[in-house]
C-alpha cells in the first residue's frame, strides 16, 4: 500500500499547523520518504521526542507490515 506525499504533509500539518514541512519521495514508489519538519512545538524537546510526535501525527500509517508508509527518514528541529 502506498501513500502520497501530500497526505503525509496534511497529517503532519494537522498536528503542527504552523510547521514548515518538506516531503521527498526517495524511491518514487510512494513507500519511502524523507520529511523535514520545522515546528515551534519542538522547542525544548530532544530529537527522539520530536520524532515521536511526528510519528504520532501519522495516525498509524507506519504501523506494522500493513501500514501505508514503509519508511520515513525524519529531520526535525525548532525554528531558529
Amino acid at each position: 500500500m502506498a501513500i502520497e506525499a501530500d497526505k503525509i504533509e496534511a497529517l503532519i500539518l494537522e498536528a503542527f499547523p504552523t510547521a514548515k514541512v518538506q516531503i521527498d519521495d526517495l524511491a518514487g514508489d510512494g513507500n519511502h520518504y524523507a520529511a523535514t519538519v520545522v515546528a515551534e512545538e519542538f522547542k525544548g524537546l530532544n530529537r527522539v521526542k520530536q520524532h515521536q510526535l511526528v510519528y504520532g501525527a501519522l495516525k498509524g500509517k507506519m504501523d506494522g507490515p500493513s501500514g501505508e508508509l514503509h519508511a520515513l527518514a525524519l529531520t526535525t528541529k525548532a525554528p531558529e
